[in-house]
């Protein structure tokens, strides 16, 4: 089976955006790849992070994994930091990785603009997130736009590595799904859908009482017309919204558009309010129960020493081909 590798932050509130972009795709890869899922901490102390909040926000991540059908018996589970692997290869990479290519690094022009003065874990990070697919020799990446940049330098990493010591990494690809790949934020569409944006109103947290996910969708922003139509063009709003329907309800684009007809947003809106949280509400079902067993403990133990046992080989196999004395 092919490998594939991906990971999310805890560095705040997953989203809609997060389950339909991310985690749909991850539970169907489950069936037919050996998959490893992991919360990236190491990631995450890039900025500052509360500490309480950091370890609140890493469990309930893991929980979600599982809560939205991730199966541990099918796919590892872990914590970044919980398999020293990453942040060991994430160092030899740096040294093989050039000032230029990090600073030519989208993220790291938007997130250091402005600012007088940038940590280093934020220049250096793309070196430990190849480190994150190259341990595990993954063929498959599942990756949105705002990540190509940093798969590209993973492939580069490959093969200076490959080129200087010897054919030994896999030289990832992108997964990159057809459809449902990038939801944008509710406020305004030309903006993706982020857990870091300052405006609740912008983004469906997966954790959102029901409540609050009817009332987010009725304050999104639509545009002066009434036609319920796709057209990203001149109305990205509407399509986003006709996007996120589609994926919920499990409708094609058209279905709705035919079943919207000459009805105008309000209907529409509310419609989607009711979707959204038939999806929402059995996940957070099963995402309280997870939490209050405390079974994802077990879950991330399990799923780390299956990840350790791949990534202690590549590591060692790694440093023996780079010169260094092994125990």
């Amino acid at each position: 089976m092919k490998k594939v590798l991906s990971g999310i932050q805890p560095s705040g509130q997953l989203t809609l955006g997060n389950y339909i972009g991310a985690m749909q795709n991850f539970v169907k890869l489950q069936n037919d790849h050996e998959c490893y899922f992991m919360v990236v901490d190491l990631h995450a102390i890039t900025v500052p992070q509360d500490p309480a909040a950091l370890r609140e926000q890493s469990e309930a991540v893991a929980t979600l994994y599982v809560a939205a059908g991730i199966d541990p018996t099918k796919a590892n589970i872990f914590m970044q930091s919980h398999v020293r692997g990453h942040a060991e290869l994430g160092w030899l990479l740096t040294t093989l990785s050039y000032m230029g290519e990090l600073e030519r690094m989208t993220q790291f022009k938007d997130k250091s603009a402005g600012k007088e003065s940038i940590g280093t874990g934020l220049f250096v990070y793309p070196a430990l997130m190849a480190a994150d697919i190259l341990i595990y020799n993954a063929d498959l990446v599942p990756v949105g736009d705002d990540q190509k940049q940093h798969l590209e330098l993973t492939r580069d990493l490959a093969g200076r590595f490959n080129s200087r010591y010897g054919d030994y990494f896999t030289v990832p690809e992108p997964y990159i799904p057809k459809i449902g790949a990038r939801v944008m934020s509710l406020d305004d569409a030309s903006k993706k859908m982020s857990k870091s944006n300052p405006n609740p109103g912008s983004f469906i947290a997966l954790l959102d009482p029901p409540d609050v996910v009817r009332k987010k969708i009725s304050r999104a922003t639509t545009d002066s017309g009434r036609e319920v139509k796709f057209d990203p063009a001149d109305k990205p709003e509407v399509s986003n919204l006709l996007s996120i329907y589609s994926h919920c309800a499990g409708l094609s684009i058209e279905q709705i558009e035919a079943k919207y007809e000459g009805q105008g947003y309000g209907a529409f809106k509310k419609d989607l309010a009711e979707v959204v949280v038939s999806v929402l509400e059995p996940l957070q079902q099963r995402y309280r129960e997870i939490r209050e067993s405390g079974e994802i403990h077990n879950i991330l133990r399990q799923g780390a020493e299956r990840a350790a046992a791949v990534a202690d080989q590549t590591v060692r196999d790694v440093k023996e081909r780079m010169g260094f004395l092994l125990p």
